[in-house]
């Protein structure tokens, strides 16, 4: 099969795509013949060596799969030809990028009948952190005000129809060329962070979304009892003693593999409540340039590589 792989942290050019060996799926496991793979901010960060989460290369990034159920081992869940999507694996290695990803069943959920493989590889890793942040970790309730950073990224984007579809009220931040967009996401008010102090436009969140390191100034804007859900400073354990201390509640949130919530997502996603917003597709070959064009940090939604 086509993998891209890379030997050596680097910059972009360092994706090739190369012939490799087709994985077999064990007990309990599919064999996924992958139509589009997710590109994610983590992805480059991991083959950058910013954050060496797979060790020394060699190795692929990539995590976020759509596709066909090509092989089904005994004891999985689908049958061959069941059309799926999910995060393999995260935080371990999937080499998402390849026309073929072997998974545990349970690591991923029938892909929303709505959505084409392009739209819906846009949905897991993003989908799975807004998801397990705002739904699972804050319990964002009807009526909630929810402050949302970088509302307009891949995360953002999602969460802020994620929190509409639970009622809340939401208050993004965006710069002021993504505010068009951020209101058809749904969001309540925008707020450009860059011409405005965000600490001094916003009180009394009963949620904020921080997906931004930017703790201090999302604690000042929580009113007592409110959740700060943080993305970037999960592991943080000085930030969640000042948020206890303040009274507030501190949810650091690493997303994980989660079935359950993959098949929640594709309900609202089929009902019309959650659409995800790709910018732009890429064949596989062009790993690379669509890794520059995510570092260039301009994106909308997300990013997709066809395969």
């Amino acid at each position: 099969m086509r993998a891209v792989l890379q030997h050596s942290f680097g910059g972009p050019e360092v994706l090739r795509v190369v012939e490799t060996e087709r994985p077999e799926p064990l007990s309990g496991e599919v064999l996924i013949r992958v139509r589009a793979a997710g590109v994610n901010p983590v992805d480059a960060a991991v083959r950058s060596g910013v954050y060496p989460l797979l060790g020394e290369p060699p190795f692929g990034v990539g995590w976020d799969v759509s596709g066909v159920v090509a092989q089904a081992a005994p004891g999985a869940r689908y049958k061959v030809g069941d059309e799926v999507y999910g995060m393999p694996f995260f935080p371990r290695a999937a080499t998402g990028y390849a026309e073929y990803v072997a998974t545990p069943s349970r690591q991923v959920a029938r892909k929303p009948a709505s959505l084409d493989h392009v739209q819906a590889a846009a949905l897991p890793l993003a989908g799975l952190t807004a998801w397990q942040g705002l739904v699972d970790a804050a319990q964002v309730r009807a009526g909630d005000r929810v402050l949302i950073h970088r509302a307009a990224g891949g995360v953002g984007h999602l969460a802020v129809q994620i929190a509409k579809a639970r009622g809340a009220y939401v208050i993004a931040l965006a710069s002021a060329g993504k505010h068009e967009f951020v209101r058809s996401l749904g969001a309540d008010e925008v707020i450009d962070y860059q011409k405005v102090d965000f600490t001094a436009a916003v009180e009394d969140a009963d949620v904020v979304f921080d997906s931004n390191a930017q703790g201090a100034g999302s604690l000042a804007v929580l009113k007592p009892g409110g959740v700060l859900v943080s993305i970037m400073e999960h592991g943080d354990a000085e930030l969640a003693a000042r948020v206890e201390a303040a009274g507030r509640r501190f949810a650091g949130v690493s997303v994980e593999p989660d079935h359950v919530a993959l098949e929640a997502i594709a309900e609202l996603v089929d009902a019309g409540a959650i659409h995800p917003h790709v910018q732009e597709t890429f064949p596989l070959e062009e790993a690379g340039k669509a890794h520059e064009v995510l570092e260039a940090g301009q994106v909308r939604g997300k990013l997709v590589l066809t395969v």
